[in-house]
């Protein structure tokens, strides 16, 4: 008889490829399931806001046309926000709850590859629900990019910003009232006060100067740059503080799952 050899330590690399996968997948293949809530219930809401506002304001307004196509890029943009922050939170919320978190710890998986898994799922569910809603709005106004990069830079960014700070919020959360908290308090209100629904010169100055410290006016203003040419700040300023908030919170992300924080304690 062949004497057994026994198994030996499978090298992984400098990054976990496979593990990597196998968490983004599961993310993905996660609200995939439920496709009817986490795809198609953004579709309709937004729809149903486009049109309140233009049943609302469309005959007080002497062309139309260009309020749909200004209020448009807003409704794609709130569904990137509220839906990458809700899956990642959820997620986390959830195992942490159910206690299938550990399933994802124990695996040889560093804190940056937990970090990427969780934030590529989120963000992938921003940008399908971002791709889905412009096409469903598309029956109002016409959604054709004329600044692509506007585009994506500020649409990706903005799915991967709230990715994480749902990320963030879901390993702060000891129950689901606390993520509500997050939601109902924090990123709604900053969604629908960042000039969504409006142009922010309709407000007095000290309040356009307040908006201009409010991170989601340069992610829905670059955004609308994209589609309409037309922005009500600087996109410089917005391309930079945009791009250093995300430095700064995927470092925070990667400090809080190293520490392993109220979720391996």
């Amino acid at each position: 008889m062949l004497e057994q050899l026994p198994p030996t330590a499978r090298h992984l690399g400098p990054i976990n490829w496979m593990g990597l996968r196998t968490l983004y997948m599961k993310e993905v293949r996660r609200f995939m399931r439920v496709g009817p809530q986490t795809l198609l219930a953004p579709i309709i809401s937004n729809l149903l806001y486009m049109t309140v506002f233009v049943l609302a304001f469309s005959a007080l307004r002497p062309d139309p046309q260009s309020f749909m196509a200004f209020l448009a890029p807003g409704l794609v943009m709130l569904g990137i926000l509220n839906n990458a922050a809700a899956n990642s939170s959820s997620s986390i919320m959830t195992g942490k709850m159910m206690g299938s978190i550990t399933d994802v710890l124990m695996p040889p998986l560093s804190p940056t590859e937990l970090a990427l898994g969780w934030i590529g799922g989120a963000a992938t569910r921003g940008v399908l629900v971002a791709v889905a809603t412009a096409l469903a709005l598309s029956i109002f106004t016409p959604l054709i990019p004329t600044h692509v990069w506007a585009v994506f830079y500020f649409g990706l960014s903005a799915a991967v910003m709230m990715a994480m700070v749902g990320v963030l919020s879901g390993i702060w959360a000891e129950k689901f009232d606390q993520l509500a908290v997050v939601n109902q308090f924090i990123i709604l209100p900053l969604s629908f006060l960042s000039g969504t629904f409006y142009k922010i010169d309709v407000l007095p100055g000290i309040f356009q100067d307040l908006i201009k410290g409010n991170p989601l006016f340069y992610l829905i203003d670059g955004f609308r740059y994209g589609f309409t040419g037309e922005a009500d700040g600087n996109l410089l300023i917005g391309v930079v503080f945009i791009a250093a908030l995300n430095i700064a919170l995927f470092l925070t992300v990667l400090l809080v799952l190293r520490a392993g924080w109220r979720i391996k304690s």
